[in-house]
Order: structure tokens, then C-alpha cells, then sequence
């Protein structure tokens, strides 16, 4: 953790669900009077659709009225039956997996409130970690909730503020709150983006061809919209825009800058630019410095697709070993790491990845995958890769052992469940029947994001 910033566990009690599992989310807005933000809002988040698969909703206003289309699912599915009508001059949007709060459709968001004279909407990707003492203490109040999120306490904050206008309500609200949020806020005349002032979520702006604006997770969303990159949000600013273009402010400082190096090893989309750095370029930087580190022989490299492509290429460029695909992967199963319950993760493996036997029998393999969280996935694969007939089996991973939960919405919140928080290494290596074993080092990974004093990144989970 970076020098003077706070521990997760500093910030009091966790508001997440016990014995749940956490992601993240995705948020998209868009201000362009005179443009369909509506249909730009739904390609913004088919472009996030990596970031959550619960759930989706969008929302579009015309300043005085509010259309509203959520549903669960997939995008594909969520907005089978019908999509966003109301021509408009701002949108809003979110794919959803749940960080707190059940998995039903009262709980799809944009979530919205009526502020003073207006409506205030608000899509979030994070978790907070003081929400359950603020809900309580809201509840006692007399405020009544309409879903079981901690995105909500935001809202009723916001909305609850006695400050005149939307930037000092939001400024004021969000002081009380701790933890990890990227929100986007619709309101009549405004879409508003804020991050956290730790900058633990991305969040980026964008400027579409007819010079309105776009605010998403990542920049590949900017890129289905064909809006080019302005530049990231800023950890604790705001940045507000409109008909006039966009004005930013800070509203909380905070001494420690720390994004969640998780983006560039798992969740984000290689396409994605994060923090001046291209994912893509900096997963390849994974796997050369894990071949400089990797001290075995073997006949082949193959990653475990999707995440681990990038980082096998990188190994393959540096160690001079063969690239070959080693797992054939079905496009049409879901992500396993964020599949709600245990069992749907393990009946999903087989269905997912099929092994290519002509490119393993009889070889030393190299496996590339990006991290390991329980190990039910790597094993799967490596019994796979086995009965394929692989002679070897090493398993590189482009990321130190994953050792903590996170507190800040990633899906590693139970630490008994992380099999190296119960076990070492050679005992990992061991329990997936391996030849060998090697985690990308701690140092491997700072240098690999342009971070060797640890200034930029929160690496909680691994330390």
C-alpha cells in the first residue's frame, strides 16, 4: 500500500453481503444535445459488457422527462424486448454484477432521486465501506430505500444535501462517504462524472465528433462511439459537462493516488488505455518479465484465453519459445471468475475451454494466466492439459499470489476462499499437479506498470 494511505480495514465495517463474491461494474454517460444518445449510451456499454453481466439499464433525458429501459442479463437480453425511445440531449448508463445488494432487477441501475426541485440520477462501479452505518443512521431518519445497494446511500446523500447547486449537493454528500466509487450523474441539464479521491475505479472523458461528451469505464467505450480520448478523471474530481462543454473540479483530496492494478491484469479490455498506459502493452510487459524470472525449460507457450493472450505473447517475445494456441475457447459462455455461485464456475470451465491435443501431446508446456483467486479454474485447465496428453505443465502467472480480500468491489472478498491466503506456493503447486509453479513477482509487476515505488496502484490484495 502507498505510504500514508489508509488500509482497507482502517475504514471501519465492510458493506458487502457475507459468503457473496464481488466485480466490478461499468458506467457510461453521454452529453450531445441533438444526437441519439440513447443508441450511444447502449454501444458505450456493449462495450463494457466485460465489466458486469447481471444486469443493464440506461436512462435518457430531454430535461424534463426521463426514459428508462433496465433489464437482466446480458445486453443482448437485457434490452431484447425494448430500448430507450425518448429523444434527448444527455444519457446515462451501467452493466451491473453486484458488489452489494442481491442479484434482481430492483437493484439495476441507474437509480434515481428527487433533489430539491430536480431529479438526480446515478450509475456507480466501486464499493464503499462505510455504507452500512450510513444507511442505518439514514433509516433512523426516516429515509426509505428503494433497493438493498450501497449506491443508494450516495444518492440519498446527494439528494438529502441542502447545498443550492448539484456540484456543491454532490461535493457535500460525497464527503461522508468512504471506500472506492466511479460515478456518472444525470441530472436535467448536466452529466456529471466523479471519482474517488484514492482513484481506486477508472473513470475517463471523451469528445465525440460533433464535439459533444462521453464519460466511461474504459476508453474502448469511447471508442465504440468513435469519441476520442480526452484524458482520465481525475482521483477526487468532478467533471461536469453540458450544452456548454465541460468544467472540472476537485471536490476531495487525498494524499495517496491508488488505482486497482487489477485493471491491467484482469479487467480491463486489452484495447483500453488506463492512466496513459495501453492495457494491452503493459499485459505484454507481464509476460516478458515473467520469462526473465521463469528459471524452467519447456517446448511450448499457450495462454488460458482471453486474459492470459497478451501476457503469453510478451513470454514467447522474450524467452524465444513458440506461441501456440493450447485451449480452444467458446465465446459464448460467460467469464467464470464472476459467475454468481461456486458450482455455475466449475460446470462452466468444460464448457468454455476444449484442449487442441495436436499441440500439446508430448510437450513441455508453458501456462500463461493472469492470476489465480481459488484455483478452481487452474485446476480444470490443468487436468485438461493433462489428458490432452502434455508431457509438462508450468504455470506462469502474471501476478504475484492474491493473499487479501478487496474491499473496494473486485470479486476476491472471502479470504479463506483464496487458496493462497490457506496455502504456499510448492502447496498450490502440489494441489493443481503441476511440474512447476512461478507468480509474476511484486516487483516484476510494479516495474511492468511504470510504478517501482508503488505511488499509483493499490497492491492490497497481494500484500
Amino acid at each position: 500500500m502507498t505510504k500514508g494511505c489508509p488500509k482497507g480495514a482502517a475504514f471501519g465495517p465492510v458493506s458487502f453481503r457475507p459468503n457473496a463474491w464481488h466485480e466490478e461494474c461499468g458506467v457510461f454517460g453521454v452529453s450531445a444535445p441533438g444526437e441519439a444518445v440513447g443508441d450511444l449510451c447502449y454501444l458505450g456499454l456493449f462495450a463494457l459488457q466485460h465489466r458486469g453481466q447481471e444486469s443493464a439499464g440506461i436512462a435518457v433525458t430531454n430535461g424534463l422527462h426521463i426514459d428508462t429501459v433496465k433489464g437482466m442479463g446480458l445486453m443482448s437480453v437485457a434490452f431484447r424486448e425494448s430500448r430507450p425511445t425518448l429523444e434527448g440531449h444527455a444519457a446515462i448508463g451501467h452493466v451491473r454484477y453486484s458488489t452489494t445488494g442481491a442479484s434482481h432487477h430492483s437493484n439495476i441501475q441507474p437509480i434515481f432521486a428527487h433533489a430539491r426541485d430536480a431529479f438526480v440520477g446515478l450509475a456507480h462501479n466501486g464499493n464503499l465501506t462505510n455504507s452500512v452505518a450510513l444507511k442505518e443512521e439514514m433509516l433512523e431518519a426516516g429515509v426509505r430505500f428503494q433497493t438493498t445497494t450501497d449506491s443508494e446511500v450516495m444518492l440519498n446523500l446527494i439528494a438529502l444535501s441542502k447545498q443550492r447547486s448539484i456540484e456543491d449537493r454532490i461535493a457535500e454528500g460525497l464527503s461522508r462517504v468512504e471506500g472506492a466509487y466511479s460515478l456518472v450523474i444525470l441530472t436535467p441539464d448536466k452529466v456529471i462524472g466523479v471519482r474517488d479521491p484514492n482513484g481506486y475505479r477508472p473513470l475517463c472523458l471523451g469528445r465525440l465528433p460533433s464535439g459533444g461528451l462521453a464519460l466511461a469505464s474504459e476508453s474502448c467505450a469511447l471508442d465504440a462511439v468513435k469519441a476520442e480520448l480526452v484524458r482520465d478523471v481525475l482521483p477526487g474530481e468532478m467533471v461536469v459537462t453540458s450544452r456548454d462543454g465541460y468544467e472540472s473540479r476537485v471536490f476531495k483530496t487525498s494524499e495517496c493516488h491508488t488505482g486497482c492494478v487489477f485493471e491491467y491484469i484482469y479487467f480491463a479490455r486489452p484495447d483500453s488505455v488506463m492512466g496513459g498506459m495501453g492495457v494491452w502493452e503493459t499485459r505484454h510487459r507481464f509476460g516478458r518479465q515473467l520469462a526473465r524470472e521463469f528459471m524452467g525449460e519447456a517446448d511450448v507457450v499457450i495462454p488460458v484465453p482471453d486474459t492470459g493472450i497478451t501476457a503469453a505473447l510478451g513470454f514467447s517475445a522474450e524467452s524465444g519459445l513458440p506461441y501456440t494456441e493450447g485451449l480452444m475457447k467458446n465465446r459464448y459462455v460467460g467469464r467464470s471468475f464472476i459467475m454468481p455461485e461456486q458450482l455455475s464456475r466449475e460446470a462452466t470451465v468444460e464448457m468454455k475451454l476444449n484442449p487442441i491435443r495436436a499441440n500439446l501431446k508430448g510437450k513441455r508446456v508453458v501456462l500463461i494466466d493472469d492470476s489465480i483467486v481459488r484455483g478452481t479454474t487452474s485446476a480444470k485447465i490443468i487436468s485438461l492439459l493433462r489428458a490432452a496428453g502434455a508431457r509438462e505443465v508450468h504455470l506462469c502467472v502474471s501476478s504475484p499470489p492474491i493473499t487479501h480480500p478487496c474491499y473496494y468491489g473486485i470479486d476476491t472478498s472471502i479470504r479463506k476462499e483464496l487458496i493462497a491466503a490457506v496455502k504456499s506456493v510448492p502447496e498450490i503447486k502440489e494441489f493443481l499437479g503441476l511440474d512447476s509453479l512461478h507468480y509474476l513477482s511484486k516487483e516484476g509487476l510494479l516495474t511492468a506498470v511504470n510504478d517501482p515505488g508503488q505511488r499509483e496502484n493499490c497492491m492490497e490484495c497481494f500484500t
